[in-house]
């Protein structure tokens, strides 16, 4: 399993709703920030994926909103991937804020796409082979 945990960032008055709240659809947003700099973590970066010919477009997205995120709340995303990818990855997170309270949890599965012909095609070697080591001593576990 993969874990990481992006580096604090601040909510800006434009996240936020009437009520002061972040408005829910920011939520994505955030989750592309810890994936984003998870992928980056392992010295995989997307533009580069992008430049070979894949994408990876969101074929899921769930969250589960615990309790309100708030203007000027310092956050930090946590990311965790549970299973080696294949024409799939599964991205899971955490949304603290710098308290430490659980504030939002939610998942996103994305495909990887071959950008010239739109069709799914397996996860690029070079994410594979730096995922690798992360997942190796679950081999053979039930």
């Amino acid at each position: 399993m993969f874990r990481f945990t992006a580096a604090p960032f601040r909510v800006r008055y434009a996240d936020t709703d009437q009520m002061g709240y972040v408005y829910y659809g920011n939520y994505g947003r955030f989750y592309e920030i810890g994936r984003v700099e998870a992928l980056r973590s392992l010295g995989f970066l997307y533009r580069e994926m992008e430049a070979s010919g894949v994408q990876m477009p969101v074929y899921e997205n769930t969250s589960r909103y615990h309790k309100p995120a708030r203007y000027d709340d310092l956050l930090t995303v946590e990311v965790t991937i549970p299973e080696m990818p294949r024409a799939r990855i599964v991205f899971q997170y955490a949304i603290r804020n710098e308290v430490g309270e659980l504030l939002n949890t939610g998942q996103t599965t994305l495909v990887f796409q071959r950008i010239d012909t739109g069709r799914l095609c397996g996860a690029p070697v070079a994410l594979l082979e730096r995922l690798k080591p992360f997942f190796d001593h679950e081999v053979g576990t039930v």
